[in-house]
């Protein structure tokens, strides 16, 4: 492809409003171009690496057994309400009528429409298993979106659903797509890992997510550092052996605590760690109160919380809520003295508490020498707190460690949640009719792209993997008006390209620096300079993640570049 006719808008400055780098060199190279808020167009560069990305994706999706088709984008709400998660699903589902006033939503996953279909022509034990897979655009309306293409309201995902007889066939089906997104992620060069997560709206269980590892990811992994454990932060459970101090309780006191309202606050007014506190959260459930305890050096895990009430709809209360069932002001809240109707439950810490301080429910004032069940009563102790750098690891191997990750893949095995809903079942071998056991495999395709550059760039640009480059050699006549170089650079262009090789070819009419700054910000794998030496029969050879430099002689030069590439 010849750059002079190619569509490759760079940008000299990062944009302001591009926080990340992958959002600024995406930018910057040319790959997109925002049309509206968390929506964007792909630039033919961002094109080309999204299609390597797909050929990919759909070559070990092929190998893995599963089957391609093509579901519509936008869908009849009526399957939502079969699934029973039109209201669930919250305002990020995009909505629509038509001209008949039906209801219809866009697409943001696809499990009511896939169910639909294998229910309508899959009757029989002897059609299952079946893994049917799309690449395909969806669409979120996220609150904020951020980040490009990280966080946007449309973007490109492979969504593949299995269809089983029973749990052992899903375990086979599960782990065949477990094994082909990992060596999907390996073939991109990610440095990734697979991690115990929370299946969300989707539903369902045993549940892994593939993150990428980079300081931006919004997501915390939580890994041992002797083992192979690996969570997300959220779902990680707590196994700490706890221990109660032999201190005799002291008897209860309320103290006036003026403008004393944070953890921070408390331990410079009482002169106490943290770990002598307890910290009180109101939520609700379904819209009735629920108070959640957790030590003071605690923070509440809210996927816990929910998954306590598993058909709960449960929301941290407003200020104004706080008032309404408590009469009081966040900041003072505590677990002595609740009306009857309040809900009290508690992480297994704060069961070991001695002497603690709290909140008196009270504008102003604490407790202080608070002992649980002799002082307030708890309904449930379980682990319902943020696993901490440090505690032990669950798997009883090592201590827990921190790493930002950016989920680029998801596995879930859904169980019978969509088939029993929608009434897809099949004929046993006794003639019996059974619900169908199904699983969910999501990859962001366009996601991907951009942990693929977060991980693959320096201070010039771009450091594109040979897996997904757009092309993979950046030819460049240095000097268009020598006639020497543009008659070499012209030459290897037919040659290269006869030798099956993507090339983009520099012929602008620009200055030497503006090219290689250029090549550089783009970022493919190996750089061909046809500069002074061109008459000699000699061209510069650059490779651009190791910035290794060689003069080759053009009789030598097909031979340096297959070496070259067989080490990227």
């Amino acid at each position: 492809m010849k750059q002079s006719s190619y569509f490759i808008p760079t940008m000299r400055e990062v944009p302001a409003d591009a926080e990340i780098a992958s959002h600024q060199l995406m930018l910057r190279a040319g790959m997109i171009r925002q049309t509206a808020s968390g929506i964007y167009s792909y630039l033919p560069l961002g094109k080309r690496v999204l299609k390597k990305v797909e050929e990919i994706i759909r070559e070990e999706m092929d190998a893995s057994g599963a089957i391609e088709v093509l579901m519509p984008a936008i869908q009849p709400a009526e399957l939502w309400e079969e699934s029973g998660r039109l209201g669930d699903y919250g305002p990020e589902l995009m909505r629509l009528k038509d001209r008949h006033e039906r209801d219809f939503v866009l697409g943001a996953t696809h499990e009511e429409v896939i169910t639909s279909l294998v229910r309508d022509d899959v009757k029989s034990y002897k059609k299952l298993p079946i893994n049917l897979y799309q690449i395909q655009t969806k669409y979120r309306d996220e609150r904020r979106p951020r980040f490009g293409v990280l966080r946007s309201r449309e973007f490109i995902m492979k969504d593949a659903y299995s269809f089983d007889t029973s749990k052992e066939g899903l375990d086979v089906s599960y782990q065949k797509m477990y094994d082909a997104y990992t060596r999907i992620f390996k073939r991109f060069g990610l440095d990734f890992r697979a991690v115990e997560a929370d299946s969300g709206a989707i539903g369902g269980t045993d549940t892994h997510e593939f993150m990428v590892l980079t300081e931006v990811g919004e997501d915390t992994i939580a890994y041992s550092d002797q083992s192979e454990f690996a969570a997300n932060i959220e779902i990680a459970p707590v196994h700490v052996n706890y221990t109660k101090s032999d201190e005799t309780e002291e008897a209860l006191e309320k103290v006036e605590t003026p403008n004393v309202k944070t953890i921070e606050d408390l331990e410079n007014f009482f002169k106490q760690s943290s770990d002598r506190m307890i910290k009180a959260i109101l939520y609700t459930v379904n819209e009735e109160p629920l108070l959640v305890l957790v030590r003071g050096d605690h923070e509440v895990n809210e996927i816990k919380v929910k998954n306590l009430f598993d058909k709960g709809v449960v929301e941290l209360a407003s200020p104004e809520q706080a008032k309404q069932f408590l009469n009081c002001e966040t900041g003072y809240i505590g677990p002595i003295g609740l009306p009857s109707d309040i809900k009290v439950v508690a992480d297994v810490a704060v069961q070991y508490v001695v002497n603690a301080i709290c909140g008196a429910n009270e504008l102003g004032f604490h407790f202080q020498n608070v002992n649980p069940e002799r002082d307030f009563t708890v309904s449930t102790f379980t682990d319902l707190r943020l696993i901490q750098e440090g505690d032990p690891s669950p798997d009883g191997k090592g201590t827990i460690r921190f790493a930002k990750g950016i989920e680029v893949g998801h596995v879930f095995k859904l169980g019978t949640k969509y088939s029993e809903a929608l009434g897809a079942n099949y004929l046993d071998d006794q003639g019996k009719t059974q619900p169908m056991i199904m699983g969910c495999y999501g990859i962001g395709v366009s996601r991907t792209v951009a942990a693929i550059v977060e991980q693959s760039n320096d201070e010039n640009g771009l450091l594109w993997p040979k897996s997904v480059s757009p092309f993979d050699i950046h030819l460049i006549a240095i000097n268009v008006k020598d006639e020497a170089q543009l008659k070499l650079a012209d030459k290897l262009y037919d040659e290269l390209r006869a030798n099956r090789l993507d090339v983009l070819y520099d012929e602008r009419p620009e200055r030497a620096g503006v090219k290689f700054k250029d090549a550089d910000l783009i970022g493919l794998p190996i750089r061909i300079g046809v500069g002074k030496k061109a008459a000699e029969g000699i061209v510069e050879v650059k490779v651009r993640k190791t910035g290794e430099m060689l003069e080759v002689s053009v009789a030598e030069l097909n031979e340096t570049i297959q070496t070259l590439i067989s080490k990227l």
